[in-house]
């Protein structure tokens, strides 16, 4: 595979996912760039703005084998990682698996289950492996979260533990769709479900082949030492409580590679890595109460720290 038909490949993905999905670009180039760097993907917003027609619609494009669950608070974590049930006739132990078994885990609402539950996706999103009774169950490859949750503080909520969301490459949120989306919505399913009509466009073998394409590009020095700065200062920062930790710094270099794919580059360029830095970083900090006092988001503290650090002397050819 070379950049040309890297590129092409991802904007037919693209283009597929946008019947469903209208007036969303951004997020969807977003989430596909997250699948292609092996990443999860967490979505935070408000019911019906189109966060499980998105995740369904990519299912359906890529033709990956997908399970979809909705998480409510009497879901186990056997119900995700699987069971062990004695078999009377073969006097031994068999393994069902859970509804983590698949290509592409679609966890509707996550944050609607208990903190046990929650705590039962850790191993699967890290290592892309199961344990129950001792023994690893490897998922297929390649493999995604697609996660959408409610924003904190909606009725029957719960936090997500800081180590789960941290294992999310992206956070991103659809929000509503503007004047001219909302029409074409409105004409799109007049008659007609728009998630109807996506078609395969590629497959759990051209994914892996687009995965390993986008780990090779290259990334200078300059852009690595850019990246790890970019990290530091939300630690450092006098409004920032705790900051980026080094799994959010692979993140970012792991991305950043994917946008550059996407814009038929097979090199990392800052402005890559600026891109894709507030989706990366933003569920990764947390606030100090000087930084409630002043109203300061988690928007803007990254967006005062890509501005203070300087840009290294790097520009596409």
């Amino acid at each position: 595979m070379n950049k040309l038909t890297c590129a092409k490949q991802i904007n037919d993905i693209v283009a597929e996912v946008k019947k469903a999905v209208i007036g969303k670009d951004n997020i969807v180039i977003k989430t596909l760039l997250a699948i292609l760097c092996k990443g999860h993907i967490l979505i935070e917003d408000i019911p019906g703005v189109g966060k499980t027609t998105m995740a369904l619609a990519f299912s359906k494009a890529l033709a990956l084998e997908h399970n979809r669950m909705q998480f409510t608070p009497d879901v186990l974590p056997s119900d995700i990682t699987g069971f062990s049930v004695y078999n009377k006739t073969k006097n031994a132990f068999e393994f069902h698996p859970g509804v983590a078994f698949c290509n592409l885990f679609l966890a509707d609402e996550i944050n609607r289950t208990s903190s046990k539950t929650q705590s039962a996706l850790l191993e699967l999103m890290e290592e892309k492996s199961i344990t129950v009774d001792g023994n690893t169950y490897k998922l297929p490859e390649p493999y995604t979260v697609i996660a959408t949750q409610n924003p904190i503080g909606s009725a029957g909520t719960h936090n997500l533990p800081d180590s789960q969301l941290d294992r999310f490459m992206i956070k991103l949120s659809m929000g509503y769709p503007d004047f001219e989306g909302e029409v074409a919505i409105l004409k799109a399913k007049y008659n007609s479900m728009p998630l109807e009509n996506v078609c395969e466009v590629a497959n759990a073998r051209i994914i892996n082949e687009l995965q390993e394409y986008i780990s090779n590009i290259y990334v200078d020095d300059k852009v690595y030492e850019y990246i790890v700065q970019l990290s530091a200062a939300t630690r450092n920062h006098p409004l920032i409580k705790l900051g980026v930790s080094p799994r959010g710094t692979l993140a970012l270099m792991h991305i950043s590679k994917g946008i550059a794919a996407a814009m038929g580059r097979d090199y990392v360029i800052p402005e890559d890595v600026n891109y894709i830095c507030g989706d990366v970083f933003e569920h990764r900090i947390m606030l100090n109460s000087k930084a409630k006092l002043s109203d300061a988001t988690p928007s803007d503290v990254i967006y005062d720290i890509i501005k203070s650090v300087p840009i290294p002397g790097i520009s596409s050819k």
